[in-house]
């Protein structure tokens, strides 16, 4: 009796092992990670996008730019080259979301730091007040390292068609000088310039949300 309930529990021990092993080959097989979407100007927020591209289904993509940093440094898609980035909206005399915002982006390029596929990118709405000096005395209060993330400025017109023909996050303010409304939204850039997320960039949990989608990002280009 005794070596029977030997071998039974032996019996019931290996079949708790291999039952094991096969759940988790079948989780590991059921269980596939999907790329993140590419976003399209059809498939956004119309108020964030500009009429004249709203309809557009595939292949949208963010166009060159030729902007200026908090160090004078001028700013260009080669810059962001092979890399993996977020893009923001703000302006530094703001009171109500952009610091939130800005402690967001904080804590992203906390994560990011020692990454050298990944970066940072911030244009100014108002840049007629948002200058070099004072994107530069900005940068050093928030934090900001300059290896890592751009506070731009430059020309309002080539920011307001950025922001509503390729990032896609800010509003038209209805004015005569391309005025914007910017809003929340920070987007994730991949390395062929397409738009690959949308988050929240005054929620904590949606900013967790970009982390983690930046870290399955990366996979693509393992």
């Amino acid at each position: 009796m005794l070596r029977y309930l030997k071998q039974l529990k032996l019996f019931f021990f290996v079949f708790a092992i291999v039952s094991g092993v096969i759940i988790y080959f079948i989780y590991s097989a059921l269980y596939v990670e999907y790329p993140l979407p590419i976003y399209q100007p059809n498939r956004v927020d119309a108020s964030l996008v500009d009429s004249t591209i709203q309809y557009k289904k595939k292949y949208h993509k963010i166009a060159d730019f030729e902007l200026i940093n908090q160090n004078g440094e001028t700013v260009t898609q080669d810059t962001y080259k092979d890399k993996i980035y977020v893009a923001d909206f703000f302006f530094t005399t703001c009171q109500t979301i952009c610091p939130i915002m800005t402690d967001q982006m904080f804590r992203v390029q906390q994560e990011i730091l020692n990454d050298d596929e990944v970066m940072l990118l911030s244009h100014s709405v108002t840049p007629e007040i948002d200058s070099v000096a004072q994107l530069k005395r900005y940068a050093v209060e928030k934090g900001v390292n300059d290896k890592k993330w751009n506070l731009v400025t430059g020309d309002r017109k080539q920011i307001y068609d950025l922001a509503r023909k390729s990032y896609l996050v800010v509003k038209d303010d209805n004015s005569e000088d391309y005025g914007m409304v910017h809003t929340e939204n920070f987007a994730l850039i991949d390395k062929n310039k397409q738009i690959r997320g949308l988050y929240n960039g005054v929620s904590p949990t949606s900013v967790d949300s970009l982390i983690q989608d930046i870290k399955r990002l990366k996979k693509e280009y393992q």
